[in-house]
């Protein structure tokens, strides 16, 4: 008969399964983080656009690419905030920067991790400082509400602390919000505190903890028909510059905003209209 201490000890092993050890990342340029359990699952193929298509954001496009040139070639560089209007590029022109270093024959790798992962990232980060390649962490989307903790793993990843983030690892996010929470939420919480000034520093400040910030903000209808002109081109599509013209002005009206995802939008609607595959 089993020793009752053996039973206990086999089944918290069950319960609590070995740290993950290394994939082998030569496996594919990104990796998506997933939890329960633990696993960097690789992306044989990424969904991005050429940096060269990016139009309209070329400042931060430039900026980003410089930052994480460095961090390819082993120097210093910052975590960086990527924040603003909607559809205007933000998550694409990290994928696409990512993809320029690979192009360059950096060794760097995309990980991508959801919000709602945040807390495990410290056991990410074991993975990662060990491994023989660099890192851009990313979060797309990230922003949180008032009574959110996820923000305080997120320090783990800028702040690093006791160990320090490793080296090889920097940290992408994309944002609506410049400040991570909504404007409402901080008013609210500095009209009803006892200290004002206490009572949203912990939470605005982690904004500030990002040593780079780029804003994006809503494009120029000139951008926004360069954006679609850009695709033309790169497709080698022949179109009435005239009746695009029209028709992409008419396409963004309906929809009252310009953006990249717009722009995306509208010639996705014309390539299947003139037979042409994306």
């Amino acid at each position: 008969m089993q020793d009752p201490l053996e039973r206990i000890a086999a089944a918290l092993e069950r319960i609590s399964p070995a740290p993950l050890s290394a994939p082998d990342f030569s496996q594919a340029d990104a990796f998506v983080w997933h939890t329960g359990p633990d696993a960097l699952t690789p992306v044989p193929e990424v969904s991005r656009v050429d940096v060269s298509l990016l139009v309209g954001i070329d400042r931060a496009r430039d900026i980003l690419l410089q930052n994480t040139a460095q961090f390819a070639k082993g120097f210093s560089a910052n975590n960086a905030l990527l924040w603003g209007a909607r559809g205007m590029g933000k998550s694409s022109i990290v994928k696409a920067v990512c993809a320029r270093m690979t192009d360059l024959g950096h060794s760097v790798k995309l990980v991508e991790l959801q919000r709602e992962d945040l807390p495990s990232v410290a056991r990410l980060l074991n993975i990662l400082r060990s491994a023989p390649h660099r890192f851009i962490l990313f979060c797309d989307d990230l922003s949180f509400s008032h009574d959110d903790q996820h923000y305080k793993s997120l320090k783990a990843v800028l702040d690093g602390g006791v160990e320090g983030r490793p080296s090889n690892v920097l940290f992408y996010a994309t944002s609506n919000r410049r400040h991570l929470m909504p404007r409402d939420m901080i008013e609210n919480e500095r009209s009803s505190a006892i200290n004002p000034a206490e009572a949203v520093e912990e939470k605005v400040s982690l904004s500030d903890r990002f040593g780079l910030w780029l804003g994006f903000h809503p494009c120029s209808q000139d951008d926004y028909l360069d954006m679609i002109r850009g695709y033309i081109r790169a497709y080698g599509m022949q179109v009435d510059e005239a009746q695009m013209r029209a028709e992409a002005i008419e396409w963004q009206a309906t929809r009252g905003a310009r953006s990249g995802r717009v722009a995306w939008q509208y010639f996705t609607d014309l390539a299947g209209r003139m037979g042409v595959a994306l």
